[in-house]
């Protein structure tokens, strides 16, 4: 009983340390800024995420992202069973928030300690920004492809359209996309692109963000859009 309460002592003092230990969340939009200027590419704003590619996104990388706090318990706890079924480390169980705190606080790396970080910094950021403000940063900075930096430059490198003009088949590829950028680039890539793009729509239809016709008729699309006769993005 003793060393219990000795364990829980010890996990709270740590936690706290934690949390004094890593920079304020509200350092967030400065950060994203200056990610944005470092890739040459423009912040979006919160209105300007298309609401089918957030829900797309959504139901692909974390299904629960408008229920949890930074950090999906459940995700990590599914996560660390399937890699010790498997002996590996698989599964990462990151959130769009503890991504987003990768690309900006962490340096692209949550690995060792910055792992431990990336959670306090989720958590910090879930409470200074709300959840669309989120996702604009995200999408504004995260890579999309190879070479590739946010969802208005992939938009118009892949479909020459701006963002809010594509289709569901386009969103859904764009959304498969930040778990491997370079993997999933459909111009390097098709075959594993038109893949990842059908898990998407799945994803999509078994989370009800669209329906099975949709799907359907999205997976018969090409994946790449023919350059227009004249102008563009």
């Amino acid at each position: 009983m003793r060393s219990a309460g000795l364990l829980l002592a010890v996990l709270g003092i740590g936690i706290a340390l934690l949390f004094v230990s890593t920079p304020p969340g509200s350092e967030i939009q400065r950060l994203t800024a200056a990610a944005a200027q470092r890739d040459g590419v423009v912040l979006m704003q919160p209105g300007e995420v298309p609401t089918v590619f957030a829900d797309l996104l959504v139901a692909t990388e974390d299904e629960r992202f408008y229920q949890h706090h930074g950090i999906d318990i459940i995700g990590v706890g599914r996560a660390v069973l399937d890699d010790f079924q498997h002996a590996c480390l698989c599964e990462g169980g990151s959130t769009l928030t503890q991504q987003l705190v990768k690309e900006t606080y962490l340096g692209g790396s949550d690995y060792g300690l910055n792992k431990l970080r990336g959670v306090a910094l989720a958590f910090k950021i879930e409470t200074a920004i709300n959840k669309r403000q989120i996702l604009a940063d995200y999408l504004s900075i995260t890579p999309l492809g190879y070479g590739l930096y946010g969802a208005p430059g992939a938009s118009c490198a892949y479909f020459h359209r701006p963002l809010a003009a594509l289709d569901v088949a386009q969103y859904a590829l764009l959304a498969g996309m930040p778990q491997a950028p370079t993997s999933y680039d459909p111009r390097s890539h098709p075959d594993l692109a038109a893949g990842r793009r059908a898990e998407v729509l799945e994803r999509g239809v078994s989370e009800g963000y669209i329906t099975r016709q949709q799907a359907d008729a999205a997976n018969a699309e090409p994946l790449l859009a023919d350059p227009p006769a004249t102008g563009g993005c």
